[in-house]
């Protein structure tokens, strides 16, 4: 029978930890079960449950790129639509005047 506990030790800056636990409780989650919550997403998704990966060091610009980039970029952004990832136009444009009262 597996053990009903283990005990998890970790090494964590200060400010983060104290920001992150005051976000947990606000939620109304302890810390246990948030790594709970974290390490059985860990096993759903068969590996972080997160893209990692360095931002852009600046946002692209359309002028900027060579043909082949930006056909590149632009198969990205199909692939992200096919997979189900981002949102239609229409409901992007609704959020936006919402958001501004329009």
């Amino acid at each position: 029978m597996a053990a009903k506990s283990s005990n998890l030790y970790a090494r964590i800056e200060p400010d983060i930890k104290e920001q992150a636990e005051s976000i947990l409780d606000a939620l109304g989650l302890t810390v246990s079960a948030a790594i709970n919550m974290f390490y059985k997403q860990i096993i759903y998704n068969n590996g972080i449950p997160f893209e990692v990966k360095l931002p852009p060091s600046k946002p692209l610009a359309m002028g900027s790129l060579t043909k082949e980039q930006f056909d590149e970029e632009i198969g990205k952004g199909y692939t992200e639509m096919l997979e189900g990832k981002g949102r239609a136009a229409d409901k992007v444009f609704a959020d936006i005047r919402k958001d501004n009262g329009l």
